[in-house]
């Protein structure tokens, strides 16, 4: 299988976020853990996007910078919308495993801090698979 550079690149931005977001999201968690679980559950994955997608913006700028100033503007433009759309789509498989998931977890007694963290664990494989998948997809990258 040829290797692909890019999305190789835009993986491992996603580990880098995953974990820095995981982290602060567990920590958070626990410090929530006297709300109710839905409150907990709310406001953690809505920190750990604020989170996740500074850094991923901030990464992705400094990975390609000198990249996008030697595209021509339509091709920017088509990539750009491919890869929010699948972003787009991920982002409903993540938040469709990471809510039931990490609620349920709460529900059935999990220490906030692990049950976050085992959520995003399982969410965030979902993501990147369906991300990778869309991106290879329509030939993004």
């Amino acid at each position: 299988m040829k290797s692909n550079q890019q999305l190789l690149q835009i993986n491992r931005n996603f580990i880098i976020c995953f974990i820095v977001s995981a982290s602060l999201s567990a920590v958070i968690a626990q410090l929530l853990s006297d709300y109710e679980n839905h409150l907990t559950t709310t406001i953690t994955i809505i920190v750990g996007y604020v989170i996740y997608f500074g850094i991923f913006s901030v990464l992705f700028y400094w990975n390609n910078k000198t990249r996008y100033k030697q595209m021509n503007a339509n091709l920017i433009k088509k990539e750009l919308i491919s890869l929010i759309s699948s972003f787009g789509i991920g982002e409903v498989g993540y938040l469709g495993v990471r809510w039931p998931s990490f609620y349920y977890f709460l529900e059935i007694g999990v220490e906030p801090y692990l049950a976050s963290l085992i959520s995003e664990i399982i969410a965030t494989g979902c993501y990147m698979v369906i991300v990778s998948f869309f991106l290879r997809g329509t030939k993004t990258f």
